[in-house]
């Protein structure tokens, strides 16, 4: 998917950088203390459809970069590192076409269940570029007042027909990982619970984790990230099993949709 205040926090992962041939080698993670993570347990809404008052009670909140952070709560930006949407499919295809994944003839693949091309990170010198344009944005939201980066489609080397790997992944967000660091920002794994033995390698802080509880991953991600793991459910049993299974967490219950207060689909719960 797009599918109280700030706690000083050690870094959950640190270590080498990927593991492929020819890319920059990211920098050791920062030092304990240096980093602002999420506070734990704190409540949680999670706003990339729409951003809007958050309700009573929230401390953090997810929204997308091209949106402000919320006055005064803990702000988790969200960037689509991995994949285009649809928005910018045009400037993608005129100004970085060759950074655009392409099947054998030449068509850009695409995840159909988002109508979003995937970007092309299979060799060191296209995620470097790919890098420098995400590294943009991330400053961005630097600049903009959020505390933290939220890296969405990690796992789009899956739908990427065998023409990326998990290395290339991995790789990919080392350096995302150095931009956000660089700035001050902790850097969240999203999804993916598959790559959590690779957090060492990818410097991701903590995990933003869809429907672990319902796909029963809720404690792979709190093998490498302790409780610094937020959780979002899309269905109320998934959720209401969440809440009583990790209390240290915070978990949201959200639509699918992730729309505003006043849309009849708008779901919204926290424990």
């Amino acid at each position: 998917m797009r599918a109280s205040l700030p706690l000083l926090l050690c870094c959950v992962a640190c270590g080498g950088g990927g593991d492929d041939a020819g890319d920059p080698s990211p920098p050791d993670a920062p030092a304990p203390g240096e980093l602002r993570l999420p506070p734990l347990d704190g409540a949680l809404d999670y706003q990339l459809g729409a951003a809007y008052a958050p309700p009573q009670g929230v401390t953090i909140v997810s929204r997308d970069r091209n949106a402000a952070p919320a006055t005064g709560l803990y702000n988790i930006c969200y960037v689509n590192g991995f994949q285009i949407q649809p928005d910018e499919a045009s400037t993608w295809m005129t100004q970085y076409a060759d950074l655009i994944l392409r099947d054998s003839g030449g068509a850009p693949i695409i995840d159909t269940d988002w109508n979003e091309m995937l970007i092309d990170v299979s060799t060191p010198a296209k995620r470097a570029a790919v890098a420098a344009i995400v590294g943009d944005w991330i400053s961005a939201c630097k600049a903009s007042g959020f505390d933290a980066i939220e890296i969405d489609n990690l796992d789009s080397y899956t739908r990427s027909g065998g023409r990326l790997t998990e290395s290339d992944a991995v790789a990919t967000i080392a350096l995302f990982a150095t931009v956000a660091h660089d700035g001050g920002l902790p850097i969240a794994q999203k999804n993916s619970v598959e790559l959590v033995a690779r957090a060492p390698e990818m410097h991701t802080d903590f995990a933003v984790a869809e429907e672990c509880n319902h796909y029963s991953e809720c404690d792979g991600y709190r093998a490498g990230y302790g409780d610094h793991v937020l959780v979002i459910e899309y269905q109320r049993a998934d959720f209401v099993t969440g809440c009583a299974a990790f209390p240290g967490l915070s978990i949201v219950l959200r639509d699918r949709n992730l729309v505003a207060p006043g849309d009849g689909a708008y779901v919204y719960d926290g424990c």
